[in-house]
């Protein structure tokens, strides 16, 4: 294990706690600078879908991580911003003026979802995001003279400064920076007043209330940022395919994204970008298995979802920390081996509300 001796307040303020943190990112930056020249073009353009729904994923990850509020309409916020930035860069703003208003329209649109978390929670929640998922779909479809309607919508390269970002490699550069500083702005959002009452109202609203924190506030600027965070990179994910339809922005698209937080690890920022990989990369992994299985199963038109289910199955039975839980635990050992005990990450027992307020 670890221990830090702080000599300095300057060191409550510094995002990297140690040296080993300043190497090991410092040597993940370098890698993601270089990987243009590392991989090939395919695989480039797979990592920089992995960068965009790991901006997703962070504000997925601010929303049920860290506030405990989960959305099953969160594709909805991806569809907004990238109808949002198609209108405008169509109507000639400029590409960052675009992003700022596709961040804020699904801001404001994330506000009124919000609404409805101050009455409901739970299940009820989900069923009241679930339905914003199908009005906003249905929307798309339906505002056939901004959206296009079921015929889609065409976008062109982003223009930066007069010059068009059209290559693979521009645009993961562009991506590169625009997560960066996202992910900067929640770490230090965590470490905020506001982030430690998010993690307050995740932990217990009754203590939260009891300390003088607005839930109301709160729970609606959680949704608010969220799906800014999500406007942003149905921005990018619209830039990148220079194509839009509202089906790709369904409850699917949704689960899709709920599955990724877990499979990551709730309440991590480590955790959306591993469960942002793992959605990337699972597709192309099970198109590989397929030709080393029998033609009945390889062929199989729902083996892509049976393969998701079952591995979410043994994250919730097994893994429940996700990916980013896995990493810690084997950290933990080789730091304390060989005095590892076998129940350091043993499962709580869990109880219901009514015993915890005896």
């Amino acid at each position: 294990m670890r221990f830090i001796f702080k000599t300095r307040y300057e060191q409550d303020l510094m995002l990297a706690k140690h040296g080993g943190h300043v190497f090991w990112y410092s040597a993940l930056i370098l890698l993601a600078l270089a990987a243009p020249w590392l991989v090939t073009e395919y695989w480039l353009a797979q990592l920089t879908f992995v960068i965009i729904y790991g901006i997703a994923g962070l504000g997925l990850m601010l929303l049920a991580g860290f506030t405990g509020l989960f959305s099953l309409g969160h594709a909805a916020f991806l569809g907004v911003g990238a109808y949002t930035q198609g209108y405008l860069t169509s109507a000639g703003v400029p590409f960052p003026v675009a992003l700022a208003c596709a961040a804020g329209v699904s801001a404001a649109a994330g506000w009124v979802v919000g609404l409805p978390a101050l009455r409901v929670k739970g299940i009820y929640l989900g069923m009241a995001t679930l339905s914003f998922g199908f009005i906003v779909e249905e929307g798309f479809a339906r505002w056939e003279s901004v959206t296009g309607g079921n015929a889609g919508f065409h976008l062109k390269a982003p223009v930066l400064f007069g010059y068009s970002v059209s290559s693979n490699e521009g645009f993961y550069f562009l991506c590169l920076f625009i997560v960066v500083l996202c992910t900067l702005a929640i770490l230090n959002l965590l470490r905020s007043p506001t982030g430690r009452a998010f993690v307050a109202i995740r932990d217990s609203e009754i203590s939260a209330q009891s300390m003088g924190i607005h839930l109301a506030r709160y729970k609606t600027l959680s949704f608010a940022l969220s799906a800014a965070l999500a406007g942003i990179a149905g921005a990018l994910y619209a830039h990148k395919l220079q194509f839009i339809s509202p089906d790709q922005f369904s409850v699917l698209q949704s689960i899709d994204l709920l599955l990724m937080i877990v499979i990551g690890g709730v309440g991590s920022v480590h955790g959306a970008f591993l469960g942002a990989l793992f959605l990337i990369s699972m597709p192309q992994i099970i198109a590989i298995g397929k030709d080393y299985l029998p033609a009945t199963i390889g062929q199989a038109p729902g083996l892509q979802g049976l393969v998701y289910g079952l591995v979410v199955i043994l994250f919730v039975l097994f893994e429940p920390m996700g990916l980013y839980g896995r990493w810690l635990k084997i950290r933990t050992y080789l730091q304390l081996f060989p005095f590892y005990r076998k129940g350091m990450f043993k499962r709580q027992k869990s109880f219901q509300k009514s015993d915890r307020l005896k």
